[in-house]
């Protein structure tokens, strides 16, 4: 296995909470993307490496967005960093798992600030400052910031399935960094997978009003998701990671199976 490394942060400030960054070089073998669907909206993005492919896929996850829906997916893209850092921590690598919430509040929240009005923050800091140094004492802390996530959701007017689908557009513009040329890319395996593990919880929370709307579409959804985030076999990037265009297949079975209730509210 590719020996688990968190990539440095070109952000001023955010080399402070990496203690222990380490060189993995390991090449990692990919298929050639013969063939492939159209990605689905935001997961298309300039070529080339260095994740200005997987920014360009989150950025465009936010087109059309205002108001209610855009704090939504702003709130739900950081839930995605708490819950991998949530997987990680209960897999006993709290140091990790801390750094995850870490570059969430980093990516998710300082470089948006302005749209997220009075939220506080706070909690997520608190998961993130290295204090707790187990992953039992790093657990609730983490909890604790999920809850806020949450909670700063339910006062919005929200169509779950759209920010569940749009969730499934980041993973998948996040998944296009993974396999470079010579290497796998473990952190945007890590956050691609937090932002599918997002997008089921996106759904989960719409689960009542959906099912009351069609049941058996709700279902589906549901399955095919599951199916989406079983690409990622593990919580740490493999030596060989699910091809890209997978991903993107699976992606768009998603959005199919999720049309009957993009064009609602919830």
């Amino acid at each position: 296995m590719i020996t688990w490394k968190i990539k440095l942060w070109r952000h001023v400030g955010a080399a402070a909470m990496l203690t222990a960054a380490a060189a993995c070089g390991q090449p990692a073998a990919t298929s050639a993307p013969a063939a492939e669907p159209p990605p689905p909206a935001g997961a298309s993005g300039e070529s080339g490496g260095g994740g200005e492919q997987g920014e360009a896929g989150v950025a465009e996850a936010f087109d059309g967005l205002s108001g209610d829906a855009r704090l939504a997916l702003h709130l739900q893209h950081l839930k995605g960093f708490l819950l991998i850092a949530d997987r990680m921590n209960s897999e006993n690598h709290p140091e990790e798992a801390g750094v995850l919430v870490g570059q969430g509040v980093l990516e998710g929240y300082e470089e948006k600030a302005a749209d997220f009005g009075a939220f506080d923050v706070s909690k997520l800091r608190a998961a993130s400052d290295g204090s707790a140094k187990t992953s039992a004492q790093l657990a609730p802390k983490i909890h604790d910031a999920e809850a806020v996530v949450d909670a700063a959701r339910a006062h919005l007017s929200v169509n779950h399935a759209d920010l569940a689908a749009r969730m499934i557009d980041i993973s998948t513009g996040l998944y296009q960094n993974v396999n470079q040329s010579d290497f796998v890319d473990p952190t945007e395996y890590q956050h691609s997978l937090g932002a599918a593990l997002s997008a089921k919880d996106a759904l989960v929370a719409g689960r009542d009003a959906m099912r009351r709307q069609n049941a058996r579409a709700y279902d589906e959804a549901a399955a095919e998701i599951d199916r989406f985030i079983a690409l990622w076999p593990q919580s740490t990037a493999p030596d060989h990671p699910t091809a890209y265009r997978d991903v993107v297949r699976q992606a768009s079975r998603v959005r199919l199976a999720l049309s009957p209730f993009l064009d609602a509210t919830d």
